[in-house]
């Protein structure tokens, strides 16, 4: 199967404090990865690196064959400018746990956004897109509604459409219903659900592990920076491998 992403000895750092230590990881096109761990373990951090919203201070990243933030001729490596980098990750749908909805723009100008000055898609084109979109998770009736007038469930429901308007490769979710009210919870997961069903490629980082159990073709399990293990849902949920993983699943099953 086609790779979608390869991260290779990827090492981040803030100040002293040392995030990522030495990833590695597969991501293969049309699955669902799901990475768990406490707080402070890195997801978090993996997941803007992808899109180089932070750059790896050691390390490759390629997303559909392309190394993300660099061009490599002959032996050597140089690094991207600015306006490059943005394009690439235009590829690349990000839905993080707080929405950042632009709250002067109605929900289908925040979905159109993208795609118009992004992309430099007609209007037209970009407006009927996103009627589309809408419709796909259930809020084409509030698409002149403001973000203040939408419930948690429902402004994260229409960043995930702002994400597929730019019909992407590849889709990051950083935790996206840990904002949320627990009754709100299920509207966001059926729309994630639904994108695993349609064979959307993504990287997941969640607290919800019977929803994990559920779409992940591979969980990975990070703590301290690093990959403790990794495998499919029954491998790591049902028979972990290692005491790390035993320890967090014990306290959150």
């Amino acid at each position: 199967m086609t790779v979608m992403v390869d991260i290779r000895s990827v090492h981040k750092s803030f100040g002293s404090l040392d995030v990522l230590k030495g990833i590695d990881l597969t991501v293969r096109a049309g699955e669902v990865t799901v990475v768990l761990g406490p707080s402070g373990s890195g997801k978090s951090t993996l997941l803007r690196t992808i899109n180089q919203l932070e750059k790896a201070d050691r390390g490759e990243i390629s997303v559909d064959g392309a190394l993300m933030g660099y061009r490599r001729a002959g032996d050597k490596v140089y690094e991207l400018p600015e306006r490059e980098v943005l394009r690439q990750r235009t590829r690349i749908g990000f839905v993080f746990q707080s929405f950042n909805l632009f709250p002067h723009l109605t929900v289908l100008e925040n979905v159109v956004e993208a795609p118009v000055h992004a992309l430099k898609r007609p209007r037209k084109e970009a407006v009927e897109a996103a009627r589309r979109l809408l419709a796909r998770v259930g809020l084409d009736d509030r698409a002149d509604a403001y973000p203040r007038q939408l419930s948690g469930g429902q402004q994260q429901r229409v960043a995930i459409a702002r994400a597929l308007a730019l019909e992407p490769r590849l889709l990051l979710f950083d935790e996206p219903t840990s904002a949320l009210d627990p009754e709100l919870v299920g509207e966001v997961l059926d729309v994630i659900r639904d994108l695993a069903d349609r064979g959307t490629t993504m990287v997941v980082v969640t607290h919800e592990i019977a929803f994990a159990r559920e779409i992940a073709d591979t969980v990975v399990f990070m703590a301290d920076g690093r990959i403790v293990e990794q495998g499919t849902p029954e491998q790591v949920l049902d028979a972990p491998r290692a005491e790390r993983t035993r320890a967090f699943l014990a306290k959150v099953l």
